[in-house]
């Protein structure tokens, strides 16, 4: 797995430590959040320059397993073959989310060695289905083919019709009864069992019926009773994450680094909880590397095989449980269209209003999101937490689907689910006027106050990210992220950055002239 130079992690978990935006509660971390902070971040461009650049311009499987050559639209793949030796060439299926960055991080090649058919030039989002020729440079990869596709990992449109408290109910399980007082400052909220985990999934954009067979896989809390101890029914022995609320928690951000860590070409190689290590296999989709990343944490290497390639192996009980999910993935279509783009959308704020740009691309939702997210700030004579007068905007016309806990999510593509197409993100939006779900927002339409609610802040702003299909699309993915007419340019570390619109430049900062914008 590669790793940041340590200097630079410190700099940029500094920078997360004195954030005015993430969606954590404060307090110091375990040794478990610890280590996924700086694989999180280890996932980061290497030079601004390049950034900038970028963004301008073998175990058999067993019988019934999904085993993975990645074709598209969630199509079930056949079996792998072994990789040819070091120095020959693999044909590989272009995936739906694949790019140029990512192939060469996962196959550990040049982008100049990897062949596309004659006369394409690879650009932003590669063709689905097109086929690559790329020269093996790895041995040794862990063993077992894909167990699911990206869509039934992150909460997609597979699952947009899924009921989770009628699932829950019906299953009848120690779930159903199940409640938990949630939160680090007192008074503590309760919550249900089924709150917790729709909060989760949503919270995350992490799919629920995954939640859930993992639930019931490691602890029976889902279709039964209780096995093993209560207080961690997921298996992480870690008391900072004790109860269903940070089990689920702890879950996410594992299956979130694998996921998005794949997606980049950043994360190569697993960790057990042995000790040991493997390399992943470089053609492998995202979900199936997320689940596999997950049960690294929960096994060491020879448990982790037999758990997920074995006898009773979970993708077996996940196809017990809720069917076949490539028949899933295979009815919704691809995860990303080729040549999927950005649609045209304004700044979040009114034409005219001094505001300012105080976050370049950070954490679209805690550890494990990408880096997908960025600050603004309205400018006034007030400071600190405070509900600005000021509002945030809708930067396209859309459906507010969820309004809760600072949050608004509008929908952009007019079908009232958040799981489907263009969502957009607002975080710590005052409760006091914040547009109610079932809101029709035209452009420019106001949304809600910019304030502290809805997380960890120091100061009033907005904080606004996108998700396609479920998926968080960070910053430095293939698709630029404009808003009226200004790009965003990644900065090396968390919380910087640019927004450039032809020679005009404002720089990510607090309270500077740099960071001044009006749309």
């Amino acid at each position: 797995m590669r790793r940041a130079p340590l200097a630079s992690l410190l700099s940029i978990l500094l920078l997360a430590a004195l954030a005015c935006n993430l969606p954590v509660q404060p307090g110091k971390p375990s040794p478990a959040r610890q280590t996924l902070e700086a694989e999180l971040f280890a996932m980061r461009q290497p030079t601004e320059a390049a950034a900038t650049q970028a963004a301008l311009t073998a175990q058999p499987a067993q019988p019934g397993l999904q085993t993975a050559t990645p074709l598209p639209a969630g199509a079930p793949p056949p079996q792998l073959e072994a990789l040819p030796a070091v120095g020959g060439t693999i044909g590989y299926l272009i995936q739906p989310g694949d790019t140029l960055a990512g192939l060469t991080g996962r196959f550990e090649v040049p982008p100049e060695s990897i062949s596309f058919p004659e006369g394409y030039t690879p650009d932003g989002l590669l063709p689905n289905g097109m086929q690559a020729q790329i020269p093996v440079t790895i041995t040794d990869i862990l063993p077992g083919g894909a167990l699911l596709p990206d869509s039934e990992v992150i909460y997609s449109p597979t699952a947009r019709d899924f009921d989770i408290v009628a699932e829950i109910q019906r299953a009848g399980g120690y779930l159903s009864t199940y409640s938990e007082a949630v939160g680090k400052n007192e008074p503590k909220e309760v919550l249900s069992g089924t709150e917790i985990v729709r909060r989760v999934a949503l919270d995350t954009s992490i799919n629920p019926r995954l939640l859930l067979a993992l639930l019931d896989y490691h602890s029976g809390w889902f279709s039964g009773q209780p096995r093993g101890d209560p207080n961690y029914p997921l298996g992480f022995m870690n008391s900072d994450y004790s109860g269903l609320h940070g089990q689920l928690d702890l879950a996410t951000r594992f299956l979130s680094v694998g996921y998005y860590g794949w997606r980049t070409g950043a994360l190569t190689g697993l960790d057990f909880a042995d000790g040991s290590s493997g390399r992943l296999d470089p053609r492998l989709n995202a979900g199936s590397i997320a689940v596999q990343r997950l049960f690294a944490q929960l096994y060491a290497r020879a448990g982790w095989a037999d758990a997920l390639y074995g006898e009773k192996s979970f993708p077996e009980f996940y196809n017990t449980l809720f069917g076949d999910p490539w028949a899933r993935a295979s009815q919704v279509g691809e995860q990303f269209p080729s040549g999927l783009t950005q649609p045209e959308w304004a700044l979040p704020f009114q034409p005219g209003e001094d505001w300012a740009f105080t976050g370049g691309p950070h954490l679209a939702w805690g550890v494990g999101s990408p880096p997908a997210a960025l600050d603004f700030a309205p400018i006034g004579n007030q400071r600190g937490c405070y509900i600005s007068d000021r509002w945030a905007t809708a930067a396209a016309p859309g459906m507010v689907v969820r309004s809760e806990r600072g949050m608004v999510i509008l929908d952009l593509d007019g079908d009232g689910n958040e799981q489907t197409g263009w969502v957009l993100f607002y975080l710590h939006l005052a409760t006091a006027g914040r547009a109610p779900a079932g809101t029709e927002a035209a452009q420019d339409a106001p949304l809600g106050h910019p304030s502290c609610e809805g997380g960890v802040s120091t100061g009033a702003h907005v904080h606004l990210a996108r998700k396609y299909n479920g998926e968080w699309l960070g910053i430095d993915q293939p698709f630029a992220f404009v808003l009226s007419g200004w790009q965003v340019i990644p900065g090396l570390n968390a919380y910087q950055g640019k927004l450039v619109k032809d020679d005009q430049v404002v720089t990510a900062g607090r309270g500077t002239a740099e960071s001044r914008i009006v749309r």
